[in-house]
């Protein structure tokens, strides 16, 4: 895939006659109007991406890229790389914790080596490496374009593919220490933000350490004067391998028309740039959880997302999203099997405009 080819990339718009006839379908269910909540936009979302009203989410799969990033060699987090190889052995024989979560939600995980810094071939991990790790972007820009369109691309073949096997939902995770720094670094210098104001702790820093993370990322969006540059250009200079594959899989999702859910702060920041890249992607996606990282409320907002669960979860690798399916599949219950009104022999409630 090349530069071009990525800007002229041209997303479908959802059908508002499939959602409406959703929500009328919700609507006479014998349950108050609206009664589901923020479920009863997310179910006719879905079914406005399915082009039905028999939804089904029956098959569905949580993508994880795994990549290390060169920024660690700051101390910006207080893990080394080594971890991300270990975790990700784990994901490959669903030893961590979205592997768990997963085998309870009936989710399939499928781990994705895209940049770990490993010459290791990992069992159950797919491999797709596009680079060992990212340089430190501290010195020099963390990728080049070259690696970002690839990177881009392995997202969107990877979703070819499940949507080739049948998969009717996804979410997206990721691993690699270090990635809440390049995370916040792409979002501070999208949305022109504070650093200060937009970074946490991460998997647990000192107040000092956290000092020198937003040092490092304020330093960097100077140096190579990110506020005032383009969206791909951010991404190649501070973000990470993990971010632009995450980033390949919603523009992947929304070429094959799936539902995709957003894990927290690292798949938001990808969400975010799929949609400044191609718009019209985040008519694909479904939120799930508040993130604890401060940026990830901030680019909610900015896609008009309105997440579901508030549990303060910072736990990664996709568990948040994987949650949010779960949860999508008891609505989806009422929805695909509630009585009628007429099952009770009640009278419909009517739904005035206001």
């Amino acid at each position: 895939m090349t530069k071009a080819e990525l800007d002229n990339r041209k997303i479908l718009p959802l059908e508002d006659s499939w959602y409406r006839r959703v929500k009328e379908k919700l609507d006479g269910i014998a349950k108050p109007l609206d009664g589901l909540g923020k479920f009863e936009h997310l179910i006719a979302q879905i079914g406005a991406i399915e082009k039905t009203t028999k939804i089904s989410i029956q098959k569905k799969a949580v993508l994880v890229m795994c990549a290390d990033n060169g920024v660690v060699e700051e101390q910006v987090s207080q893990s080394g790389k080594e971890v991300t190889l270990a975790v990700a052995k784990a994901m490959g024989v669903n030893n961590s914790s979205v592997g768990k979560m997963a085998a309870v939600a009936g989710v399939d995980v499928v781990p994705v080596d895209i940049g770990i810094d490993t010459d290791e071939v990992i069992p159950g991990v797919l491999p797709r490496k596009v680079a060992k790790g990212t340089k430190n972007f501290a010195k020099e820009p963390a990728m080049t374009e070259e690696e970002v369109l690839k990177a881009i691309e392995t997202g969107i073949q990877l979703v070819q593919q499940c949507h080739r096997e049948g998969y009717e939902i996804l979410a997206t995770g990721e691993m690699g220490i270090g990635n809440t720094t390049t995370s916040t670094a792409v979002a501070a210098a999208l949305l022109d933000l504070e650093v200060e104001q937009v970074t946490g702790k991460g998997a647990g820093l000192t107040d000092e350490a956290l000092k020198r993370k937003c040092r490092v990322i304020e330093e960097a969006i100077e140096k190579y004067s990110l506020r005032d540059a383009d969206a791909f250009t951010i991404l190649k200079t501070v973000g990470g391998l993990d971010i632009a594959g995450l980033t390949g899989v919603f523009i992947g999702a929304a070429i094959e028309q799936i539902p995709v859910v957003i894990d927290g702060v690292i798949s938001a920041v990808a969400a975010l740039l799929a949609e400044t890249l191609c718009k019209g992607a985040v008519n694909y996606m479904i939120p799930s959880h508040k993130s604890r990282e401060l940026a990830e409320t901030v680019i909610m907002k900015k896609l008009h997302l309105d997440p579901v669960l508030d549990a303060d979860m910072a736990l990664g690798e996709g568990t948040g999203a994987v949650m949010m399916i779960s949860l999508l599949d008891v609505a989806l219950g009422v929805y695909l099997q509630g009585a009628s009104f007429a099952n009770f022999e009640i009278e419909q409630y009517k739904r005035y405009e206001e």
